[in-house]
């Protein structure tokens, strides 16, 4: 009965992408890095977005005394990656989360949404942060169109 149920809620889950690096740039001394993953959608084949965050080293959690979180600040890029096929994704104006990595102990994450809009023919993937306490206006927006360039 156990593993029945257990297979139930897993499936009731939103579906969200599994990220893969492929990039780390150190950017300084005290080893802080900016990490670069790759975020295939997981319900729009065909389309892939790059995700840009810092990533602060233990030295500098030491030295600075906030021990459990990484800065808000993220860049996000999609694009075509092959030839796209939406699937049963959000319509609604809220959107679809897609991935979400902690970003501190407890309190804040990093998010990717897609928006479909379907007037403009256009999938928006917005990279921002979900703090608990207080929100976060850091963000990052890029858009792909739904339309074949070459017909």
């Amino acid at each position: 009965m156990f593993p029945r149920l257990a297979l139930a809620l897993v499936a009731a889950l939103p579906a969200t992408a599994e990220a893969e690096v492929v990039g780390k740039v150190g950017v300084d001394w005290v080893g802080n890095d900016i990490m670069i993953e790759a975020i295939p959608d997981p319900k729009v084949q065909g389309v892939t977005c790059h995700v840009a965050y810092f990533d602060r080293s233990v030295l500098d959690r030491l030295s600075q005394g906030n021990w459990f979180e990484d800065p808000s600040w993220s860049a996000l890029d999609c694009r075509q990656t092959g030839p796209i096929t939406v699937g049963n994704v959000d319509r609604s104006a809220d959107g679809e989360n897609i991935f979400s990595e902690r970003t501190s102990l407890i309190f804040k994450s990093l998010r990717v949404t897609r928006i479909l809009d379907q007037r403009n023919n256009t999938l928006i993937y917005l990279a921002h942060a979900s703090e608990l306490t207080q929100g976060s206006g850091k963000m990052s927006i890029s858009t792909v169109p739904l339309y074949d360039a070459g017909k």
